[in-house]
């Protein structure tokens, strides 16, 4: 193995760790941890047993990565933490791992930032291109789709759903399901429009975006029951793609959707 790990560095002998990956000083690498090539770890980063991290992630400064839940059912029981490739997790970052009350593990996808403080809880499932602004927080078993962004000090209860594309304002606090494309503001949190600068920033057409207005105004402008509106919204799907992501979400809300 390449690489280089600091002579301050305490690593589990059962550890596994890829080429050119770098630890800083004073880390902790647990037993059963596997750190993929190329990935970085910063001074007094922890990352704790039975995680599993990608390539190419870069771990900041006294980060706590796959400690145990934050969970009082918790008893010790061999859960995991499971990272994707090319993540940035900044410094006081803490991701926990999973618990037996759900799958067990803890999932982040691909190309994430983690700024700090932020926090993921148990048995969460991350995306791909998701932004974690300072302080944010999610709670145990919320699922995040690909790109939602999050703002400071922004929080999400457990058991939430967000899709994708979606943007929660600083200090928002989610307790119900937030759909895709939909920008979330508030406490509770309450629908405000389309995350229309996002999308033109992804390269949505200004079609595709004048389509996903009209969708939002038909789940929260028409006066429409859920039902009717799912209707609608099923209805404009079918020549413009873009929507079926709202109609996908929907079913799956098992918190009831922000209004």
């Amino acid at each position: 193995m390449s690489g280089s790990i600091h002579a301050t560095a305490i690593v589990a002998p059962d550890a596994i760790l890829g080429e050119d990956v770098e630890i800083g000083p004073y880390c902790v690498i647990g037993p059963g941890v596997e750190i993929g090539t190329r990935t970085r770890v910063g001074a007094h980063a922890s990352i704790h047993c039975h995680t599993k991290v990608g390539a190419d992630n870069v771990i900041h400064a006294f980060a706590s990565i796959g400690d145990a839940p934050q969970d009082k059912k918790y008893k010790g029981e061999p859960t995991r933490l499971e990272i994707g490739d090319r993540n940035v997790i900044r410094e006081f970052v803490t991701l926990n791992r999973g618990t037996t009350k759900d799958r067990g593990v803890t999932t982040i996808g691909n190309d994430n930032l983690f700024m700090s403080y932020s926090h993921v809880a148990h048995d969460c499932n991350v995306g791909n291109q998701c932004v974690l602004a300072n302080c944010s927080t999610l709670g145990g078993h919320v699922v995040l789709g690909d790109w939602v962004i999050m703002g400071g000090f922004s929080g999400v209860h457990q058991f939430c759903k967000v899709g994708a594309h979606a943007f929660l304002a600083n200090n928002a606090a989610v307790t119900r399901d937030v759909p895709p494309y939909v920008m979330a503001v508030g406490g509770p949190a309450k629908p405000h429009s389309i995350n229309a600068e996002g999308l033109k920033r992804r390269g949505f057409s200004p079609q595709q975006i004048r389509n996903l207005r009209n969708a939002y105004r038909t789940l929260y402008r028409s006066g429409l029951r859920l039902e009717d509106a799912v209707e609608r919204l099923t209805e404009a799907a079918k020549d413009q793609p873009e929507v079926q992501l709202l109609v996908d979400f929907i079913p799956q809300s098992t918190r009831s959707l922000v209004r």
